[in-house]
């Protein structure tokens, strides 16, 4: 178990966009995991159709949305929370919920720690192994919160990214299970952070979580119905969890647009099957190319990314300037704890697009053959 440093986010093409003078309509974004098939063509129908309300505050209660979504999970409203983007709420939970000493499984999403920075709390890890593809390390998870530590050193929340990203991997439902009984008999907060589980719906934890009165589930609307621009995410937990997350949030959070778009995205099942098919056909011819590339490891995935380890002599920094000179953006996570320097992360684009990225990258490997 380590302590834990910072790393970077992706997905910045407005600095891009000015550093080569080049619009945002002429980069191709990999280093973001958004549905390549873009919004549903209900959200626009939703935005025009509440075009009136911009002259009004967003409901602070989000009370249509949380009832669309408390229908489509079979839980109460009163058990959900809506917040501008998960990443709000992964803000809030340490405050809410007074944990003070987190544990997370490395390599994984960097706002876990800086949001346990921000709260003055303190994060410790365990690491998946390179060896073993990063397969979650369930069982160090539950090793450490199952041995008896000092007071002053306790744990008393644990974070799990699932899948996670950047490695796409993903635990199976008795895995969390297992982690969340454990977590229970010791008084410890589970926070599961789905926000790529629409695309493993098999593999959620959220319709389990219910017997669990102290596991938060957090859901992304940005990644799965390509809503980034409009920053919704939200909770589900017990009624007095949510009462303790709303009362660290601030009024208005959510945008009068983001609560129509959201809504009217969750209440199209017939865009999420679709969205389901092309990442299934997609992200494995995707993979498919990738593996094909020289001294390239590519890990397995449940997710609409891949994590690639590119061949030795390579660093990730260096080709992901080299390729942002041309446009294309992917996820240098050289500084990700637990990965490597030669670690990126690729989002699964169209088809037009991951071939145009396949193409790019055998060239720079060859160069550096030759």
């Amino acid at each position: 178990m380590a302590r834990l440093r910072r790393s970077t986010h992706g997905g910045n093409v407005y600095a891009v966009s000015r550093d080569l003078s080049r619009d945002v309509r002429n980069l191709i974004d990999f280093s973001a995991s958004i549905n390549p098939l873009g919004p549903s063509p209900r959200v626009w129908q939703a935005m025009a159709d509440s075009r009136h309300l911009l002259a009004h505050y967003p409901d602070p209660d989000c009370w249509e949305l949380r009832h669309t979504l408390a229908k489509c999970w079979h839980r109460q409203p009163e058990e959900i929370v809506v917040g501008n983007g998960s990443t709000e709420l992964i803000d809030v939970l340490p405050r809410a919920l007074k944990i003070r000493h987190l544990l997370v499984a490395h390599p994984t999403f960097s706002e876990y720690a800086a949001a346990m920075e921000r709260a003055g709390g303190r994060v410790s890890a365990v690491y998946a192994q390179r060896t073993e593809q990063y397969v979650q390390p369930i069982g160090d998870l539950c090793q450490v919160l199952d041995t008896r530590r000092p007071k002053s050193t306790t744990i008393d929340g644990v974070m799990l990214c699932h899948p996670n990203s950047p490695t796409g991997q993903a635990c199976t439902v008795d895995e969390i299970r297992r982690l969340a009984d454990i977590a229970q008999r010791r008084g410890v907060w589970v926070i599961i952070d789905e926000a790529f589980a629409d695309y493993c719906a098999e593999r959620s934890f959220l319709s389990a979580a219910v017997s669990w009165p102290r596991v938060v589930i957090l859901r992304s609307i940005t990644k799965f119905y390509a809503l980034p621009g409009l920053r919704v995410g939200y909770a589900v937990a017990k009624s007095a969890v949510i009462n303790a997350l709303r009362r660290q949030m601030p009024p208005w959070s959510v945008n009068v647009m983001g609560q129509a778009a959201a809504s009217a995205a969750v209440n199209d099942s017939g865009y999420a099957q679709k969205s389901v098919r092309f990442m299934d056909r997609e992200r494995e011819q995707f993979g498919f190319m990738l593996a094909a590339l020289p001294g390239c490891l590519v890990t397995p995935t449940y997710a609409n990314y891949f994590f690639l380890e590119l061949p030795r002599g390579w660093h990730a920094r260096e080709l992901s300037a080299q390729l942002r000179s041309e446009g294309v953006l992917v996820r240098d996570c050289s500084t990700v704890p637990g990965a490597n320097s030669r670690s990126i992360r690729l989002a699964v684009r169209s088809h037009d697009e991951n071939d145009r990225l396949i193409q790019a990258l055998s060239s720079l490997l060859r160069q550096q053959r030759s």
